[in-house]
């Protein structure tokens, strides 16, 4: 019982850990990039005051982080209202402005101070919310985002867990015929198509599955997720370079454990090829295979992003890249990659139980 309170403890330490780690970081990124979030939502055609008010409601007007460095703010006044004539005569009059600005501002880059802002700032104030369940407001939209991840969220799970079922469905027959014939025609035939799925990505499996069934074909819808069969094409795009690796994996599985003294003694004992090679061998050959499915799973919810984007799948990733980063929403944003490593650290503890479910030798270490 102490033994596994102690691996409970460490392994939910190591998922706040994570988690803190991953949201912390896009957090640093996304204020590193340029742009006015306030601008970039209200448009250029926005008074200061409401500009202002914008920033007030999302907390914009707060630090981002613990510490930030003082900057002499008439220096950079100056140089934006110079950005900002409209006049291109008054501008070249003043072409000697931008070497004095420069010089300026390499003078108050070695006098800048470090100016300490306590827990009053967005990086604290964000974490406060995700401790309550509140991930904030949506930039863009105005509604909350965890009501905009909820709606969405299925739609990438379902894709996601459709590629992994095609993933397996093709790799598991396919990797079992190729190992119990190695060197033979079939063999040779699961090698080339690992090969092709690994090398084309799905930016380039996607739109020829479109040109070949939609448009072609007209067998299925080009885009959305309106009928039940529009789930094919994007799933089959997620899932083929998945496949591939998964079949090479099997393959070389099965080849190891033909190898061993139980599958002799089963043979020994008269039991069928086939209820030799899907009863014993398959089993054991599974192990790696379901470490392979845990930490691709967070492969998929990545690569979905692009899939998502291309048929206009309505999931979390296109939700991230259209509104999200797109707009510089960084509530959405946030929220979004803290789901997404959520859901990446559950399949990966998910994996941990299932692999000492077919190797009962992990349990008793």
């Amino acid at each position: 019982m102490k033994y596994k309170i102690l691996n409970f403890a460490r392994q939910l330490g190591l998922f706040l850990l994570v988690v803190w780690t991953v949201v912390s970081l896009v957090t640093l990124l996304i204020e590193l990039v340029p742009g006015d979030p306030a601008i970039a939502a209200l448009k250029d055609a926005a008074t200061p005051e409401q500009i202002q008010n914008f920033r007030i409601l999302h907390g914009l007007d707060k630090p981002a982080f613990f510490f930030t460095f003082s900057r002499d703010e008439e220096l950079y006044r100056g140089y934006q209202e110079f950005q900002e004539q409209p006049d291109e005569k008054l501008r070249r009059s003043n072409e000697n402005f931008l070497s004095l600005f420069a010089e300026d501002l390499a003078v108050e880059w070695k006098t800048r101070q470090l100016k300490w802002h306590g827990a009053d700032n967005r990086y604290v104030h964000y974490w406060k919310g995700v401790l309550t369940g509140d991930l904030g407001i949506s930039f863009s939209t105005g509604r909350p985002v965890r009501d905009m991840i909820f709606e969405n969220y299925p739609n990438t799970l379902e894709l996601t867990l459709a590629a992994m079922f095609i993933a397996i469905l093709i790799a598991i027959p396919l990797g079992v015929l190729a190992g119990t014939n190695k060197g033979s025609l079939i063999d040779n035939f699961s090698s080339f198509f690992a090969l092709l799925g690994i090398s084309l990505p799905g930016f380039v499996i996607g739109p020829a599955m479109v040109y070949l069934f939609s448009v072609k074909l007209r067998i299925f819808a080009v885009t959305g997720n309106t009928n039940p069969e529009d789930i094919v094409l994007p799933a089959v795009t997620l899932g083929a370079a998945l496949s591939a690796i998964l079949t090479r994996m099997v393959r070389s599985s099965v080849i190891e454990e033909l190898g061993e003294d139980y599958v002799r003694t089963a043979r020994a004992k008269g039991l069928s090829e086939r209820k030799v090679v899907y009863k014993h061998v398959l089993k054991n050959g599974l192990i790696p295979v379901v470490t392979i499915l845990g930490l691709q799973l967070g492969v998929l919810l990545a690569g979905s992003i692009i899939t998502e984007t291309i048929f206009s799948w309505p999931g979390i990733g296109l939700l991230l890249v259209k509104q999200g980063i797109g707009n510089r929403d960084y509530r959405l944003v946030q929220g979004c990659v803290l789901v997404i490593s959520v859901t990446y650290i559950l399949a990966n503890l998910l994996t941990d139980l299932v692999y000492r479910w077919l190797d009962p030798r992990i349990r008793l270490s």
